[in-house]
């Protein structure tokens, strides 16, 4: 799916409220979630021990949640791409929840939605509303609320 190209302040904020797609689907494989577990120190089973999760409440590993919402700078590219600034910045997150788990072997994608464009000195501070799906899951396994500065 190719990324919708949004060229600065005042396209931003023309589209405060809209739906800006999805990106395509990414498979959550062992291998991600255990590499994810070492650069973090969260080695708990339910993650990186496939044998005993599969008698866990999940039946299988399960990807972390904050692997799950760090998926966003790899995700997110392939639904908006943002011009006309010369720097942006992760500034941080709102809310943040984790309705569901996310299988190992499962497929994840990423929809996401401009909620609001802020003047700021030198720029302006985006928030975006992330929703991470699992592909045939009933509810979105993370949902956030993504702050960025764009700087002109």
């Amino acid at each position: 799916m190719a990324a919708r190209t949004i060229n600065g302040i005042d396209e931003l904020k023309a589209l405060v409220g809209q739906d800006l797609g999805s990106s395509d689907w990414l498979e959550i494989t062992q291998d991600r979630v255990n590499q994810f577990a070492d650069a973090t120190g969260d080695h708990q089973w339910i993650h990186v021990d496939p044998e005993r999760a599969k008698d866990g409440p999940f039946g299988g590993t399960i990807a972390h949640g904050y692997l799950t919402m760090s998926l966003g700078p790899v995700l997110l590219p392939q639904v908006v791409v943002v011009s006309g600034f010369s720097l942006a910045v992760n500034y941080g997150m709102n809310k943040v929840r984790f309705p569901s788990p996310v299988p190992v072997g499962s497929k994840l994608r990423l929809s996401a939605t401009l909620m609001d464009v802020e003047d700021i000195p030198g720029g302006v501070q985006t928030t975006y509303r992330l929703t991470f799906e699992v592909d045939g899951a009933p509810k979105p396994a993370c949902v956030a609320e993504a702050i960025y500065r764009w700087l002109v």
